[in-house]
């Protein structure tokens, strides 16, 4: 799979490091460390799944009908899978489970085959073989087993190493992998697992060939993911997150604790439409709780979302970088009626935000559409587009492809949410405060329609985006148009941006 990259603002050299009374960010001891997190003053509105802690424990004794494995004899899984007949049940006895030492070597299920992991089963790589589930198998399913310790490659996964279509995965324990500790294909469901401590990613939900669709990720807790720290070793490679999502057309991701990963805790990137991201708590992530970028039509409500992007805001902030680095993200994504989905916007709504490191940024990259150098998602198009080559003079100078050529950030709702800040607690004075609706200023390349402020005054103002009806509690602050424009609640509300009608503010840091 090709590296995409992610794109928050436009491409400038690093600064160098400003003295902190100038970026208003207290001092962590030459590190970048989270402050201690402090005792939420919001229950969240869903049980939180703490699943690693206490994974539910698979059947003591082999089902009727199942092939027990012996852990005492190398290989066994793996011999047994493929002398077995397709839709057969595997039952893992209690122990460490080793495949052969050579580093391909994996299990190759057959169509609806089963796998059970007896209480304290476990499938461990040794740190020599890459994969431990593989091939184009429909139908399989892993349950109450822990795999772990497997050296995939990045980029690659270790449980459905081929992306086959159909799987479940379910009371799982997938931890301290390199590379993505899942994969993911059409119609998989991922439930009440534990994904902890991966290399790169929880689950890299990405398909070589055709999209995911059906995909269900539900009551997963998903931890500590990005361990090999990948965006510090390629830079702005935009290739880590607790989850990755990359053309998923259909998702629900529910009721799951997404949190202390380094990076972002869920993340979708490039052409995915229809999620419905509902009842989590992404909580103590890194970077942003959530990004969805040059993607399509989505709810995002009933989330508790609390103290993430910490490290990466206060990072970027001590650079002296103006952008408003926020916790929920939306970058070149909106609604699109013409593409089907549950919804044609995107909607944000019954959220409870808590001292994060700042709010939500609506942000669209003038410079960034399909067949534009400056398109990070490289060899990309839009999903109205099907050749890339038709975006090009003269035709993407007028419509349809003027507009059909971006990715745009239009449509978006967001409202009947929570927003609590207070200084103290995420221990900042500036840069931390922040809602933010912007662009940047079009110069790139030299053939581009979108030269200018075409795109900032049309996502600001043409392109249907609106908060409204949210509370605010501490002393928020709102950028529009672009990054100079910061601006107090009443200009906020007031004439030409009329944002946030119906919404209470009480500018006192707490809750």
């Amino acid at each position: 799979m090709g590296i995409k990259r992610r794109h928050w603002a436009l491409g400038v050299a690093p600064l160098a490091l400003a003295l902190l009374a100038t970026t208003g960010c207290e001092s962590t001891g030459g590190t970048e460390a989270k402050p201690a997190a402090v005792p939420t003053t919001t229950a969240p509105s869903t049980p939180v799944a703490r699943v690693c802690a206490k994974p539910s424990a698979g059947p003591a004794k082999a089902p009727a009908g199942a092939v027990t494995v012996d852990p005492a004899v190398v290989g066994d899984l793996a011999a047994k899978t493929k002398s077995s007949p397709p839709h057969t049940t595997f039952w893992l006895r209690p122990g460490k489970h080793r495949l052969e030492a050579d580093r391909y070597a994996q299990v190759i299920p057959k169509e609806g085959d089963r796998y059970l992991g007896a209480p304290g089963a476990v499938l461990d790589g040794g740190k020599k073989n890459q994969y431990a589930f593989g091939g184009k198998a429909r139908n399989v399913a892993i349950r109450y087993l822990t795999v772990q310790r497997f050296v995939a490659p990045p980029d690659e996964g270790v449980v459905n190493h081929d992306s086959a279509d159909g799987w479940v995965i379910e009371h799982a324990t997938i931890q301290l992998n390199s590379g993505a500790g899942l994969m993911a294909g059409a119609r998989q469901k991922v439930r009440s697992s534990c994904l902890r401590e991966n290399g790169q990613y929880g689950m890299n939900a990405y398909k070589a060939n055709g999209r995911i669709s059906g995909l269900v990720v539900e009551g997963n807790e998903i931890v500590g993911n990005n361990t090999g720290d990948w965006e510090r070793r390629r830079e702005g490679c935009g290739c880590t997150g607790g989850i990755k999502f990359w053309a998923v057309d259909g998702a629900d991701i529910r009721g799951n604790w997404v949190h202390d990963n380094r990076g972002t805790g869920l993340w979708a990137d490039t052409n995915n439409n229809d999620f419905r991201i509902e009842n989590n708590v992404l909580e103590d992530n890194d970077g942003a709780a959530l990004i969805y970028e040059t993607s399509y039509n989505a709810v995002i409500r009933k989330n508790t979302i609390r103290r993430n992007n910490w490290v990466e805001g206060r990072r970027e902030a001590k650079k002296g970088d103006s952008f408003p680095y926020a916790t929920v993200y939306l970058s070149e994504s909106g609604g699109e009626p013409r593409i089907p989905a549950r919804t044609d916007k995107i909607e944000i709504n019954g959220n409870v935000l808590e001292n994060n490191w700042s709010g939500i940024t609506l942000w669209e990259n003038a410079d960034r559409f399909c067949n534009s150098p400056a398109n990070t998602s490289s060899g990309d198009c839009t999903l109205l587009v099907k050749k890339t080559n038709r975006c090009a003079k003269p035709g993407i100078v007028t419509a349809p492809l003027y507009a059909d050529c971006r990715w745009k950030t239009q449509r978006v709702d967001i409202h009947d949410n929570r927003f609590v800040l207070d200084k103290s607690v995420v221990k900042c004075t500036a840069k931390c405060d922040r809602m933010a609706l912007l662009a940047n200023y079009g110069t790139y390349p030299d053939w581009s329609p979108y030269k200018g402020e075409r795109v900032a005054e049309a996502i600001t103002a043409k392109q249907h985006n609106r908060w409204y009806d949210n509370v605010y509690v501490g002393p928020w602050s709102f950028v529009a148009k672009d990054q100079s424009q910061v601006l107090d609640f009443g200009e906020w509300q007031g004439a030409p941006y009329r944002q946030d009608a119906g919404s209470t503010f009480r500018a006192r840091d707490g809750g």
